[in-house]
């Protein structure tokens, strides 16, 4: 068999996109790999996205998305799921309300490091209900303090872009990694920065691979429901999404 190619990720493209058509370069029981897809394949912290692959006579409930061979996606099919042959044409369809909540709790874990600067994460978790960042922070503030804090920078409706540097611009500039448990991904020659904020004096300037909002505003309301020790000097900071009254 001929190496695959890997899947385009279309995510990375267009964070917004929702749905492609595409063709199944691979098909198992463990899963579909597309030539090109919107899901984004776990990693960072982000989970990995969760929709349907639709073709002509069939659907493949998407129970989780991860990183296959030579730098794939590959689609795991819920149990009992029927997967689509190689070859065919399909439509890949995100669960879009669970990933862009995804995207909102990843940006408020970035703001959260604007808003302690010169902390750096020691871990992270993101989901769709509850989000966390554990920080070396020997004496961190109240959650009170960091709930108003993040709620400001939200407020502020601060614009969000991205643009890639060498790995060697990275190696001069070492302050711009804030997390010392994930490094960026190496290899490929480029490193993608997010920024928040103005390109001239940024919020937040970090390499990062996953989905953002457009704006800090998208956010809505979050509050940091506890705070707990979790080893000498690393602390577990929570957050939630606060969901407006419809």
């Amino acid at each position: 068999m001929d190496p695959l190619m890997p899947t385009q990720p279309l995510f990375r493209e267009d964070a917004y996109a929702a749905e492609n058509p595409a063709t199944v370069l691979e098909s198992s029981e463990a899963g579909v790999i597309l030539d090109s897809s919107v899901f984004y394949p776990r990693a960072g912290g982000q989970p990995g996205d969760t929709g349907t692959v639709v073709w002509d006579g069939g659907e493949m409930a998407v129970a989780d998305t991860v990183k296959g061979p030579d730098g794939s996606a590959l689609h795991v099919p819920a149990p009992g799921a029927t997967v689509p042959p190689a070859g065919t044409r399909v439509a890949a369809r995100l669960d879009w309300n669970r990933r862009h909540r995804h995207m909102r709790m990843h940006t408020t874990l970035h703001l959260l490091c604007a808003a302690m600067p010169g902390i750096y994460a020691t871990g992270n978790q993101i989901g769709a209900e509850k989000s966390r960042l554990d920080f070396d922070l020997p004496e961190p503030p109240t959650k009170e303090w960091v709930t108003e804090r993040l709620n400001e920078l939200i407020a502020g409706d601060h614009p969000i872009g991205e643009r890639w540097i060498t790995e060697a611009e990275l190696d001069a500039n070492p302050g711009l990694v804030r997390t010392l448990s994930v490094q960026p991904p190496r290899g490929a020659g480029q490193i993608r920065l997010v920024r928040i904020g103005a390109e001239d004096a940024p919020v937040d300037l970090q390499p990062c691979g996953g989905t953002h909002v457009r704006r800090t505003g998208e956010i809505g309301r979050v509050e940091v429901t506890k705070m707990e020790s979790k080893g000498k000097q690393n602390r577990r900071i929570h957050i939630v999404l606060v969901e407006e009254d419809k």
